[in-house]
């Protein structure tokens, strides 16, 4: 193997390391929501806890740090809608990124 071609393969993965950085950071912060007075991730582990209760209203700690009072099927419902919309983008466009690999 010469030179160019090492330097070719390292060029290639270091631009599709980048792109997948690029990639995670761009949806990463798409899954920040702002509702019923706070700022919440939309994430696993929020939404499976806002599943497993059964209470109508909680008090939760935002990503602020701040403690809100919040419907929990309401938010529930759009942390999971968010969350589908945004992983769905993310996965069609990490495929479109390993095409190119």
């Amino acid at each position: 193997m010469d030179t160019k071609t090492l330097l070719a393969d390292t060029k290639a993965r270091f631009s599709h390391n980048t792109a997948k950085a690029y990639l995670k950071d761009k949806f990463n912060s798409k899954l920040t929501v702002a509702s019923q007075g706070g700022l919440w991730k939309a994430n696993l582990d929020t939404i499976n806890f806002l599943n497993s209760s059964t209470e109508e209203t909680l008090v939760l700690v935002d990503t602020f740090d701040n403690p809100v009072k919040v419907q929990r099927a309401e938010l529930r419902d759009r942390l999971v809608a968010i969350y589908t919309t945004v992983m769905n983008q993310w996965h069609n466009e990490w495929v479109d990124l390993e095409k190119k690999r």
